[in-house]
């Protein structure tokens, strides 16, 4: 399944996630609860309605659904 991530820029700058694609189905993101970077990814651990959701970046841009965790 194909994994898009829509983003928008925080006032200084950064990229923050706003809406995963599932597919063709949205999931709003309600909030980020953590970030972190790391040599060649990034990383935001995500709130939606659905659950949580770790989002990973590459260098490149292309994103992939890193992790689902268990409250």
């Amino acid at each position: 399944m194909e994994l898009r991530v829509d983003c928008r820029l925080s006032p200084a700058g950064e990229r923050t996630p706003q809406v995963v694609w599932f597919g063709s189905r949205p999931v709003a993101v309600q909030a980020v609860v953590d970030r972190w970077y790391g040599r060649e990814h990034q990383w935001w651990k995500v709130d939606t309605a659905e659950g949580a959701y770790i989002l990973r970046e590459d260098a490149e841009g292309a994103w992939d659904l890193a992790a689902v965790p268990h409250a």
